[in-house]
């Protein structure tokens, strides 16, 4: 599998060098504090956590070093995601301003973040303030920042606070006859908008659940609920898979492209819950079809492309297909994440 890691490494150095490209979309830089950011820095953390390449470390501390001189973002859904990493990372280098910063956001979300009926995460953005409106993608951003420095300060109410925005979100977002996952739902008009199964989205709760796993105890009492969701979307997610290995953008639509990140983030997830035994090891043959599929997407500089901007919630099937693709920091450290997973997820 070398040369699985040769060409993960060639996608996130890709990245990790981007910046210095004047031509590079916001999406594509790692000098922003984003949830782009956030996605590529967690996979920078988990590659070195597996194979102790200290130059990942130090550009993660780098990273976090100039940021925090900078001066911290405005606090929303998305500006919560590089802290998954900073969080983690704190185990690592227990430096207390980063326990400090983390505590501060982690009292953020739980006394002031913008709220919803039934005390929902609203995913309020840098742009948008999307009021009344959860989102998959919410879990992934913010959700596992909370559950992960509840686990680190042993803050039992981050931890039940993150089980209940996966159990809500599970109730208005999980469509019940076919375990995949709407974009959004709204408490001011009660509805998921187009119920559009966008990929995506769909991946935010195959990604999130596998880490959120990792992080809550074996003994929690939702775990087998939460693992049942999962297993309910990765069934049909098999079922719905292109004959090129990757998913289309609109998962149910045949019409609509097929989209590399949402892909690559299924790939891993089926592969690391395959690997945790949370499902049947036979559906680790479609995350590899995938794997093999999502090559031909990748440049020989390491871009990889077929990936969809960052997509705003949408009620038409048309929104979503007329999405621009564009190489972005996510991309790369889906792609990044997959890659390792398929080369090195034996190693545990």
């Amino acid at each position: 599998m070398e040369n699985y890691i040769d060409l993960a490494e060639k996608v996130i150095q890709r990245l990790l060098y981007a910046g210095n490209d004047p031509e590079t979309n916001d999406h594509f830089s790692m000098e922003k504090w984003e949830w782009p950011q956030g996605v590529a820095l967690y996979s920078l953390y988990l590659y070195y956590k597996k194979t102790g390449k200290t130059k990942y470390l130090d550009f993660i501390i780098d990273w976090f070093e100039r940021k925090i001189k900078e001066g911290l973002p405005e606090k929303n859904v998305n500006t919560v995601a590089p802290l998954l990493a900073l969080i983690h990372l704190y185990e690592i280098k227990p430096d207390q301003r980063y326990l400090d910063i983390c505590k501060k956001w982690a009292e953020w979300i739980v006394n002031e973040m913008p709220r919803t009926d039934e005390w929902g995460l609203q995913h309020i953005t840098s742009d948008l303030v999307n009021d009344g409106q959860i989102w998959a993608d919410t879990l992934f951003m913010t959700v596992l920042f909370l559950a992960k420095t509840g686990a680190v300060t042993g803050n039992r109410d981050y931890i039940e606070q993150s089980i209940y925005q996966f159990l809500l979100h599970i109730r208005y977002l999980s469509d019940p006859v076919t375990g995949l996952w709407y974009h959004g739902w709204t408490f001011g008009e009660r509805h998921n908008y187009g119920k559009i199964f966008w990929a995506r989205g769909n991946c935010w709760y195959t990604i999130g659940t596998v880490e959120f796993l990792d992080i809550i105890d074996p003994g929690e009492a939702n775990r087998e609920y939460l693992l049942q969701v999962l297993k309910n979307q990765i069934t049909t997610l098999c079922k719905l898979q292109d004959k090129s290995g990757l998913w289309h953008t609109v998962l149910n639509d045949e019409a609509s492209y097929v989209e590399t990140s949402a892909s690559a983030g299924f790939a891993y997830g089926i592969m690391k819950a395959a690997r945790r035994g949370y499902i049947d090891k036979k559906y680790k043959e479609y995350a590899e079809k995938a794997v093999k599929g999502i090559l031909s997407k990748i440049d020989r500089d390491g871009t990889v492309h077929g990936v969809s901007h960052g997509t705003p919630l949408g009620s038409t099937v048309e929104h979503y297909r007329n999405i621009q693709c564009v190489p972005t920091a996510y991309g790369q450290g889906l792609t990044f994440l997959m890659l390792v997973e398929y080369a090195l997820g034996s190693g545990g």
